[in-house]
């Protein structure tokens, strides 16, 4: 009976860690900076760099995301919208968060934030989210967070 108590603990205790383990607003931002960086370095090694989740660009929750400006087809996030027009998403509620994205990132060196509904890694229901967008070269980027 102890040691089944125990393991129940040990689980909640992973269980709760797992649950609150998520990237915060400045740690999503400064992703964003290193992404800005990546892709101003070598903008074919730092997509498949996103994709991969290497190089430090998978943190927990946070990620990188590019799509083109030209075309709004998205080169780096979630296998799910990869080669998919970003500008068509809409999330849980309606709101078309794809083409606030991709307006959001029309201008070099300006970050902009959007707020909309969107799955947290590995779950199908949507959840709060923002994310940090800007234009870099010819692709729009952002780095997001859970609320």
């Amino acid at each position: 009976m102890l040691r089944n108590l125990a393991l129940s603990a040990v689980a909640l205790a992973t269980l709760t860690t797992g649950a609150l383990a998520q990237g915060t607003a400045s740690e999503a931002k400064a992703m964003l900076e290193k992404a800005i960086s990546a892709v101003k370095a070598d903008k074919a090694k730092a997509i498949t760099a996103f994709n991969e989740g290497t190089d430090g660009f998978k943190d927990r929750d946070l990620y990188p995301f590019c799509f083109n400006i030209a075309d709004g087809v998205v080169q780096a996030g979630p296998p799910s919208v990869r080669g998919k027009d970003s500008r068509t998403f809409k999330d849980a509620t309606g709101k078309a968060f794809g083409a606030e994205i991709f307006n959001a990132a029309q201008a070099e060196g300006k970050i902009n934030e959007v707020s909309y509904m969107f799955p947290k890694p590995g779950a199908t229901d949507p959840s709060a989210k923002v994310s940090f967008v800007t234009k870099v070269g010819d692709l729009g980027c952002g780095v997001g967070y859970y609320k």
